[in-house]
């Protein structure tokens, strides 16, 4: 492999190991009856700006530009570029990248999306453990959207009851590798509205883009008969918390004491039925319930639903992997800044979603070769400082003209890497959490029709 390139166009060649060059991506329109774009802002480097975006803190499209105006002095020697590179004429006005930004298509974005994931799935082997097996955390989340017209119908506001909310809500499901942070495509569709879905129904949806051998880990939200059910036909181990309300269903007249479990067999209910009527009528789901205790609440009992046959000491302490999704959303949502979306179009949040997620798979990349190379485990680095390092080391790399120099780079950059590591706790919170109050504040806006009434 050469280093990173205008033509080459590979993001941190040498960590994510997957090129979106001009080429492959001119073969993946192909496949799919696309025309491909010519010019400046051809297909990989939207994707390679939009990326960059997003790791950036303004992330404006006028920081991509002139990142791009710079960074082409050293790509201008490269051949098959277009003309106006070569003579280091690029405008930094931004309307071509806008207009890029829209016309590229939304099926190259999933495709990409899924390579990447693919590629460093491959790379980015599981640290050993006893469990021996990917463990994939599932949850839910919202993103708030720009109060357009297009992203109202798309993903409707909510309601309460002083009437429609003011910003469209996408409903995001998430599917994330409980050790190394690895994020898997995700789904979204409208949390409210005619046509809304569920975290359930989008989790269905992608269950099949698992690993065959990965286990599903979910909260108690995914703790309910169907999604069970259409886990055990996907073939897929799961490991699903339970509601007390719901461990009592399944086991009827017995009591489960904490660092017990029961082998049970799971019916639908008849209004689960009447819902998925193209069920068969002997619809069961089998496995094991256990029980343990809240480490941190001794008078909870927690109960589990799961596949696989382990003692309820060890399926507690799987559990405890659950929380790394939350702290993987608010790197996405907060870190990157994916919420709120400012994109206009249904089109581009879609891509501006799917880009977000490979920009993180830049930075937990980093991360796992940083860790790796100094004999620790990912999760304890900081997500946020090893952003910065990345976004500090990138133009350095981008302008690596050998693989010697790229190598040179990228040494320190995962050493600084390996020092962010994230301070332990030894106790609880000195302070209590609280919040100010809201105090005064301005009188609401009204619409000019509501004004007239």
């Amino acid at each position: 492999m050469t280093s990173p390139n205008y033509k080459d166009l590979v993001l941190f060649e040498q960590i994510l190991r997957t090129a979106t060059s001009i080429h492959a991506v001119d073969q993946l329109c192909q496949r799919l009856k696309l025309k491909a774009h010519r010019g400046i802002y051809r297909i990989p480097v939207v994707i390679w700006l939009m990326i960059y975006q997003r790791l950036q803190s303004k992330g404006t499209l006028s920081e991509a530009v002139h990142f791009l105006a710079r960074q082409a002095v050293h790509g201008k020697d490269q051949p098959d570029i277009c003309k106006r590179i070569s003579l280091c004429r690029i405008s930094t006005r931004t309307g071509g990248y806008g207009q890029a930004r829209l016309k590229w298509p939304t099926r190259i974005a999933s495709q990409v999306c899924d390579h990447i994931f693919a590629e460093l799935q491959q790379r980015m082997p599981v640290p050993p453990t006893d469990l021996a097996r990917p463990v994939f955390l599932i949850d839910g989340t919202t993103l708030r959207l720009a109060h357009e017209r297009e992203l109202k119908r798309a993903f409707p506001p909510g309601r309460n009851q002083h009437g429609e909310n003011h910003w469209p809500t996408l409903l995001l499901g998430a599917f994330h590798d409980a050790l190394t942070g690895l994020a898997m495509r995700p789904s979204w569709g409208a949390m409210y509205g005619r046509k809304n879905t569920s975290e359930q129904a989008l989790a269905r949806e992608a269950v099949q883009r698992l690993p065959s051998d990965a286990v599903a880990m979910a909260d108690s939200h995914f703790g309910i008969f169907w999604f069970a059910y259409e886990m055990q036909q996907s073939q897929r181990d799961r490991l699903l918390r339970l509601t007390p309300e719901r461990a009592q269903k399944v086991l009827p007249s017995q009591i489960l004491r904490p660092g017990r479990r029961r082998k049970v067999q799971g019916m639908a209910s008849a209004q689960e039925r009447r819902v998925h009527s193209d069920w068969p009528s002997e619809a069961v789901v089998s496995g094991w319930v256990s029980a343990g205790q809240n480490p941190d609440k001794k008078d909870q009992i927690l109960y589990f639903f799961s596949s696989l046959d382990l003692i309820p000491k060890r399926i507690l302490a799987i559990y405890k992997l659950r929380w790394n999704i939350e702290t993987d959303l608010r790197s996405l949502k907060r870190t990157l800044e994916l919420h709120p979306l400012t994109s206009k179009t249904k089109a581009l949040v879609e891509k501006e979603v799917l880009m977000a997620v490979c920009a993180y798979h830049g930075v937990r990349a980093t991360m796992y070769w940083s860790a790796s190379q100094a004999g620790l485990t990912p999760r304890p680095l900081s997500f946020s400082a090893s952003q910065d390092a990345v976004m500090a080391a990138w133009p350095y790399l981008q302008r690596a003209s050998s693989p010697a120099e790229f190598d040179q780079e990228i040494e320190p950059l995962l050493e600084v890497g390996a020092q962010q590591i994230l301070p332990s706790r030894s106790g609880k919170r000195s302070y209590p959490r609280q919040i100010w109050g809201r105090g005064g504040h301005f009188p609401f806006r009204r619409s000019p029709a509501k004004e007239a009434k």
